[in-house]
């Protein structure tokens, strides 16, 4: 069994409500959308095939204590749910990024979704499987990037059917077309139970850089 890698690093996980933390990074190859503002286009296509044992190796050589799967889309491969699953297995804390447009019941129980729902901004809203907001687990999060008031709204139309009880809702700025200080104020200015996420790796390195 093996996947396509586009690459595998260490560094700070940079959203979610798990940023901040160390994190091991396996960015598998290739992606079924083509969002405007994607920030990882050389993930879109390609990666080396590696095998499953071969990656979990080097994820537990880091002795990192969180891991996550990303793209590209993670779960255009098969192998992804079972790489997961291994990882898992290692009593990691393991989260799979996906775009939104696949069915995330796929994926171990034992992992965590990091659901990125797509909105007009991006030109592929309209691929969303917003079936996947009824799948979500209990530690499951939603992230909804946000360039402009459409953008906004958007995500306010499908809030109702997210319990923002128990599965965080995390709101960025597109950076650099949107402050973050205007998005805090329209969060606060209707008291919505969401967390603005920040992408924090764009300022501690550059935000161009790879590997981070």
């Amino acid at each position: 069994m093996s996947l396509l890698v586009c690459e595998s690093f260490l560094s700070i996980q940079g959203e979610s409500s798990f940023a901040g933390w160390p994190c091991a990074f396996v960015r598998l190859g290739g992606c079924n959308l083509r969002c405007r503002w994607c920030d990882t286009t050389y993930a879109q296509t390609g990666g080396t095939p590696r095998s499953l044992p071969e990656i979990v190796e080097e994820v537990r050589a880091t002795g990192c204590r969180m891991v996550e799967i990303t793209g590209g889309e993670p779960l255009l491969q098969d192998e992804t749910p079972e790489l997961a699953a291994q990882l898992a297995a290692l009593g990691l804390t393991v989260l799979v990024e996906t775009n939104g447009s696949l069915d995330i019941s796929a994926l171990p129980p034992e992992a965590i979704a990091i659901v990125d729902m797509k909105g007009p901004s991006s030109g592929e809203d309209g691929r969303m499987d917003l079936e996947n907001l009824s799948r979500l687990r209990r530690r499951d999060e939603v992230k909804f990037v946000v360039a402009h008031l459409e953008d906004w709204e958007h995500m306010r139309s499908l809030l109702p059917r997210i319990d923002t009880t128990r599965n965080t809702v995390n709101v960025s700025p597109l950076f650099g077309a949107l402050e973050a200080s205007e998005l805090a104020a329209w969060i606060l200015a209707e008291g919505l139970n969401v967390r603005l996420n920040l992408q924090q790796h764009k300022f501690i390195w550059p935000p161009d850089r790879r590997g981070v």
